[in-house]
């Protein structure tokens, strides 16, 4: 049943459909597009069922996502899991589609390496598609300068052998809805931090990383920024703050610095979190930034207990979407129609993926299938109950 705060929340956005919201049964196993919506209603993976949904604001999608259920390795007999990957780029949308083709990737080749799924399997596969891009950048940089300054917060969960492991570099976030059994309540757990100028320890950290720079962070505009330039200090890509060599002319003058920096002013290392899952952990919230600024962490886990899972990445989206037209004193119906590129005056691009726990299948660390790939707005194959 919904409770009486909930409704309140969201009632006033109710009855009005999201973008697409009365034409799928969630049957459909490539995800389906409409206008600006592409969304996955329900699908099954190793560990229980998913749903994702993305919405584009911006001229060009700058999210990308992905979700695969199965080998977690190269090799054969290799450990089968979950994987989830949200990418939110920024300065355009290449660096966040090459992470989404190249990340799972790395971390399937180090798994197979390490004979087992770890954090350091995800370190070094974060670490490896940074290089890659890097490189890409440095063969592009006299024909397309601007792809210096394009980068992609990264936010990676995988489920492998009953154990959760959660990566982030940037302000994406994971939540989990977990029971509270002494008071029949879920619980929102927030299983990552954000990567963030404006939270204190981060600008913290940068000033002991960097002691000899007071320009470390600056404030502008009344927003904490590092060197005045970008808000987060983790990513992949954002090759003009992590190599001198990009920083320079014919980078436009916007993105270089005054002065010359020997080493990386943002990380792509990540912050990793590993925890043995339990049977009252119910599901995980993955996604980028802008259902967030719209959403608290118990809001969005309150949505999702309270809704069908069939569709309730877009229930999310919805929330978000109808906070951010009340926000600007609009309906969401005349929100619906605002065309992306104007629409990003009213909200980022959101993606979200519900990963619902199944704890008999998460226990069982042998179970093969079902088999899915499935990208956030690009299309889906595999097999099994999709």
């Amino acid at each position: 049943m919904v409770s009486a705060t909930l409704m309140r929340f969201v009632s006033p956005c109710w009855k009005p459909s999201v973008e697409g919201e009365n034409s799928s049964n969630g049957g459909d196993a490539a995800g389906r597009a409409e206008g600006l919506l592409w969304y996955k209603d329900s699908g099954q993976h190793v560990n229980g069922e998913f749903s994702m949904a993305v919405i584009q604001a911006n001229n060009l999608l700058e999210d990308c996502s992905h979700l695969e259920s199965g080998p977690m390795s190269s090799a054969e007999s290799g450990p089968h899991g979950t994987f989830v990957g949200v990418y939110d780029g920024h300065g355009g949308p290449e660096a966040a589609r090459f992470v989404n083709e190249r990340l799972f990737e790395n971390i399937k080749k180090f798994t197979s390496e390490n004979n087992g799924m770890s954090a350091n399997v995800i370190n070094k596969a974060f670490l490896a598609t940074e290089e890659e891009f890097l490189s890409l950048v440095k063969k592009q940089w006299l024909i397309k300068p601007q792809i210096a300054s394009v980068g992609a917060c990264c936010l990676v969960g995988v489920v492998c052998s009953g154990v959760l492991y959660i990566a982030n570099a940037g302000d994406s976030r994971v939540v989990l809805g977990r029971l509270e059994r002494a008071i029949k309540e879920i619980k929102a757990v927030q299983l990552s931090y954000e990567h963030n100028a404006s939270i204190e320890s981060v600008r913290e950290e940068l000033h002991s990383l960097h002691p000899d720079d007071p320009h470390i962070v600056v404030l502008k505009h009344k927003v904490w920024r590092v060197k005045g330039l970008i808000q987060i200090s983790r990513s992949i890509g954002d090759a003009y703050l992590k190599r001198a060599e990009f920083n320079r002319e014919p980078l436009l003058a916007k993105f270089r610095l005054p002065e010359p920096f020997d080493k990386p002013i943002l990380k792509a290392e990540p912050t990793i979190l590993v925890q043995k899952l339990c049977p009252e952990d119910q599901f995980l919230i993955f996604a980028s930034d802008g259902l967030w600024e719209h959403l608290s962490n118990q809001e969005a886990v309150d949505i999702v207990h309270s809704c069908p899972r069939n569709g309730v990445a877009r229930k999310l989206l919805k929330a978000a979407l109808c906070e951010a037209a009340k926000k600007r004193e609009m309906r969401y119906s005349d929100l619906k129609r605002i065309d992306r590129g104007v629409r990003r005056h009213f909200h980022d691009d959101i993606t979200v993926i519900v990963l619902f726990l199944d704890s008999n299948l998460v226990s069982r660390s042998s179970f093969r299938g079902p088999l899915i790939s499935i990208k956030g707005g690009c299309g889906v194959s595999g097999n099994g109950n999709t």
